[in-house]
């Protein structure tokens, strides 16, 4: 699934598509604006890919010091600041699939 039918499926489907893995089903999740069921779903994905996603989600909530503390964790980067949340999100999605 690419990142564009699973962002219109977030944004216009009630449930997440049968069969996407944990990652993509939290990504779904952010998209689809359930932010918490993500954090939550993130939180049973192991690490360095749970991480990620975790720091992702508090990267879009604007909490920026929890977000570096999971990129962290991910041994990932801390984007730029000139990377949408959008763009970002995309890149997940591409890395996960």
């Amino acid at each position: 699934m690419t990142a564009t039918e699973l962002a219109q499926s977030a944004q216009h489907d009630e449930q997440a598509p049968a069969g996407l893995n944990a990652a993509l089903h939290c990504l779904w999740f952010s998209k689809a604006g359930q932010w918490d069921a993500a954090h939550d779903a993130c939180q049973l994905i192991g690490e360095p890919v749970g991480a990620w996603l975790h720091a992702h989600l508090h990267r879009e909530e604007g909490d920026h010091g929890n977000a570096a503390y999971w990129y962290a964790r991910a041994r990932k980067p801390v984007p730029p600041r000139n990377l949408s949340i959008a763009d970002e999100w995309a890149q997940l999605v591409a890395a996960l699939t």
